[in-house]
């Protein structure tokens, strides 16, 4: 067993996941994966060891967190489609609670006292300004939301009662790839519109869909906050320089403070693809807000974050350059 500790990073084979990973191991930080590669790539892991398990095997944990020497855990293992959560909700409750409750039990006996975990803005449901605020009404209307918004509180109570310290990163749309292209999101039938937008333009779709156009927005499209991945994966290194720092157990979002429409997110598409897109309006979905931007004042002063990317051109020109070599090389899921 190694003497320098490690970061455990479940579901450290997905995207977002994937790409923390590489960060960490840029700044010479020692790694440990678990992955079920359910939803996950071989290829995402590279040389970084890799365990192939669920993040609820309490047993499997417990080994991990002892043979590899583990003080910090990054959580990023989850099941994260909102309309299949809405048809399965035990699954989402197994998968992304009960889970997480096991996985907290096995950092207890193990001595990690220090956690990352994987949030989104889906716990704010639809904030009637359309601005989510961290001390905002938690109102989710999905599984999906609810989810991990009972894991903040298993979270919460915890480190009421023990040293255990976490800080909690509420995501809200997370686009783009590695812009050395090392690794991007491969999952097959993504939701994600820049990702969708994308395979649109490399001809994995026939076209791409618009949900509604008739919203109270400038544009009459719905308008998201979207994060840059790489800028997302920094933050988790901030909040674990943060930990490190003795600091307090905090929620904070991620997000850049501003939005686009849908129409200025595909405008921006074929803008830098120099393409015409095939564009279909469809009925709106149920559930989708008009608007919903992140108030993000308190990631950068708690954690001094500094994101590098924020700027939707250059978030649509790392996710087409990923497209574009998916198409010359496909990965292979699990």
């Amino acid at each position: 067993m190694s003497t320098k500790k490690a970061i455990l990073v479940t579901g450290g084979a997905g995207y977002i996941g994937s790409h923390v990973v590489l960060a960490l191991r840029q700044r010479g930080e020692r790694v440990v994966i678990i992955d079920n590669l359910s939803t996950g790539f071989r290829q995402a892991a590279y040389d970084t060891p890799l365990v192939i398990g669920d993040v609820g095997d309490m047993a499997l944990l417990d080994q991990v967190l002892a043979e590899h020497n583990v003080d910090t855990v990054m959580h990023f293992a989850a099941k994260t489609i909102v309309p299949e959560s809405v048809r399965q909700p035990l699954m989402y409750y197994q998968n992304n609670t009960s889970m997480t409750r096991n996985l907290l039990e096995s950092c207890m006996r193990g001595a990690v006292r220090r956690f990352v975990f994987s949030s989104t803005a889906a716990v704010y449901g639809i904030p009637e300004s359309g601005v989510a605020r961290e001390d905002g009404l938690l109102a989710p209307i999905n599984p999906y939301g609810t989810s991990k918004l009972m894991s903040e509180w298993i979270l919460r109570d915890l480190a009421a009662v023990s040293d255990f310290r976490y800080v909690s990163l509420r995501y809200f749309n997370v686009a783009g790839s590695d812009p050395e292209c090392r690794v991007g999101q491969a999952t097959a039938k993504a939701t994600l519109l820049i990702k969708v937008a994308c395979e649109h333009v490399v001809g994995k779709r026939p076209y791409i869909s618009i949900y509604g156009t008739d919203y109270p927005t400038a544009d009459g499209t719905g308008v998201r906050d979207y994060i840059h991945v790489s800028d997302l994966a920094a933050a988790h290194l901030d909040a674990l320089a943060y930990l490190r720092r003795d600091g307090a157990s905090t929620v904070l979002n991620c997000g850049y403070g501003h939005g686009y429409s849908v129409r200025e997110v595909l405008d921006s598409v074929a803008r830098v693809s120099g393409k015409k897109l095939d564009v279909r309006i469809e009925p709106r979905r149920e559930g989708d807000p008009p608007s919903l931007i992140s108030h993000a004042a308190g990631v950068r002063e708690k954690l001094g974050w500094k994101p590098q990317f924020d700027d939707l051109d250059a978030i649509v020109r790392h996710s087409l350059r990923w497209e574009e070599k998916l198409q010359r090389e496909p990965w292979t899921a699990g």
